[in-house]
């Protein structure tokens, strides 16, 4: 049986910090281990893309020292533009508006970017390769800056979906619109993030599924009776394999279509926060989180039989061999095929 990558990537970031807090906690770090040892029951591997608080969290680093020296997941970076440093103030309120890194100077950006990915390279003793940015505002600047860093993959892309309506600076544009961006693995160069080509870095994107109505008629999803009577009747526009955003019966039909597509991956998204109880609006309790992991337990046992787990550095060294059968998107083309090939053409 054809075995599909499957990528967890974490949000690993201060506690709730959709409350807008002033004075960032870091307990979730607490609850990393419950979750790590959970993935590892079923092999996999799940990549942390860490900010800046985490990075200065003692629990965190001690937590994924172990992690990486194991090779049981791994680390990368993730940037909160408005409280990782150089502070410097872009808005009336930065800790309000929480305005996106792409809104600040280039200087600005390229030090943060580089006081950030030090940090951790020191503290995880673990060379930073993989990426996604905070609240997902991503750019050709951004990239640029992130390569010459040595980043190499990225995985900032939720692919249709526009965050043009989502502020960060209130005087600014709005964060990024993904919606003609492709669904699948593509190498990019840092002048055109869009775009598919050879060589440059590697855009691993969320998985995310739109529903047949949506993909034929968007419109309806516009007016919200219509939404609402669509969402209820037929099925929600998007499908997040994310529990945040959507119910285990989505996620599943997410993953299975993605699968029926010949999908090369399948890129999972939690939070940290989202771990521990009252750490996110979504799980406030304990009773909350025990239904999140009964969900993810049903989700990963799944998974379990036609998925391999794997990091995004992983993934990255796996696409790089074979960018010209996986970058045309011979759908069909996944792990076990690989191997396959480099059997046959060993014998």
């Amino acid at each position: 049986m054809s075995e599909t990558a499957f990528i967890i990537t974490i949000d690993t970031e201060g506690d709730d910090l959709w409350s807008k807090p002033r004075e960032i906690t870091t307990r979730n770090a607490e609850y990393l281990p419950r979750f790590q040892s959970f993935c590892e029951r079923f092999r996999f591997k799940p990549v942390y893309l860490t900010n800046y608080e985490m990075a200065m969290s003692d629990v965190f680093v001690e937590f994924a020292r172990d992690v990486v020296a194991r090779g049981a997941g791994e680390v990368g970076m993730h940037l909160h533009a408005w409280n990782s440093p150089p502070l410097v103030p872009l808005t009336s309120d930065d800790f309000h508006y929480q305005p996106y890194l792409i809104e600040y100077p280039d200087p600005v950006m390229k030090e943060k970017i580089r006081i950030v990915t030090r940090l951790l390279e020191d503290r995880i003793n673990q060379k930073m390769i993989s990426h996604r940015s905070g609240r997902l505002a991503f750019d050709s600047r951004y990239a640029t800056m992130l390569f010459d860093e040595g980043y190499r993959v990225d995985c900032s892309v939720s692919p249709g979906v526009d965050w043009s309506g989502t502020p960060g600076d209130p005087s600014g544009n709005g964060g990024s619109d993904y919606t003609a961006f492709p669904d699948h693995p593509y190498f990019f160069s840092p002048s055109d993030i869009s775009a598919p080509t050879i060589g440059g870095m590697l855009e691993v994107p969320m998985t995310i599924c739109s529903s047949r109505l949506y993909r034929s008629a968007p419109w309806v999803y516009r007016v919200p009776l219509l939404r609402q009577a669509a969402n209820r009747l037929v099925s929600p526009a998007l499908r997040w394999l994310a529990p945040a955003e959507s119910t285990l019966t989505a996620m599943l039909r997410a993953a299975r279509g993605a699968r029926a597509e010949g999908a090369a991956h399948l890129e999972f998204t939690l939070h940290s926060s989202e771990l521990m109880p009252g750490g996110s609006p979504t799980f406030r309790n304990a009773t909350d989180i025990d239904l999140l992991y009964e969900h993810l337990e049903i989700l990963f046992e799944e998974l379990s039989t036609w998925c391999r787990g794997m990091t995004l550095k992983e993934f990255h060294a796996w696409f790089r061999e074979s960018p010209g059968q996986a970058a045309s998107s011979s759908p069909t083309y996944t792990l076990s095929d690989r191997a396959a090939n480099q059997e046959m053409a060993r014998t």
